[in-house]
């Protein structure tokens, strides 16, 4: 198949889910696409390049996706509903890609437009919900920071708990009684997103 910048794309975005950030190289890519590692260089500079291109498909679909989302919002939403919406949309579009999370919050310096969509909006939201501007910004990055966190923990859970005895189970209950008690309730991992994000909204309205 003839080369493209999109399908250079997609087998970057393969390899960096098997080898991670530090690890990804153009001779790698080039032999998940069969060709020669040279022939890449006609549609891509170099590897900063293919990472700002990866960063940037993953930030443009969740743009995409926030749009129609927050299209379908009821007009009773407010500015918490519609920030929620932003999270959760770029949250989902991150899960789908292996290693995304950690695409995104290992590459903060690469310039790339669907990132800067993403912020522009998430400013736009926080300044017409009446938060100082001097406090956007960090507001902002705290959620940013808050959701490629949250994410990057989701995809590195392991496939099935760690297996432990009843007397080492009695043990971990006696020495952390918060942590493997009854007391905190224990919830989906689509609630606490939800949760956490209120969460946050209620401090930045305390900045208004």
């Amino acid at each position: 198949m003839k080369l493209t910048k999109d399908r250079i794309v997609d087998a970057g975005m393969a390899v960096f889910a098997e080898v991670g950030y530090q690890n990804l190289s153009m001779r790698q890519v080039a032999d998940r696409l069969d060709a020669h590692a040279g022939s890449l260089y006609y549609h891509v500079r170099g590897k900063d390049e293919l990472l700002a291109l990866m960063a940037d498909r993953i930030s443009r679909r969740a743009y995409d996706a926030g749009t129609e989302a927050l299209a379908a919002l009821p007009p009773t939403a407010d500015w918490q509903d519609r920030l929620l919406t932003q999270a959760t949309t770029l949250r989902q579009e991150i899960k789908q890609h292996p290693g995304g999370a950690q695409l995104l919050a290992e590459s903060p310096g690469m310039l790339s437009t669907g990132s800067l969509s993403l912020m522009e909006r998430l400013l736009r939201t926080l300044l017409d919900a009446g938060l100082p501007a001097r406090h956007c910004g960090i507001a902002a990055d705290a959620l940013l920071s808050h959701i490629t966190g949250f994410v990057l923990q989701e995809q590195n859970q392991p496939t099935a708990p760690p297996t432990v005895t009843a007397e080492l189970y009695a043990e971990l209950c006696e020495q952390f009684p918060l942590v493997m008690g009854d007391l905190i309730p224990r919830i989906s991992q689509d609630e606490k997103f939800e949760r956490s994000i209120r969460l946050l909204c209620t401090g930045f309205a305390a900045l208004s």
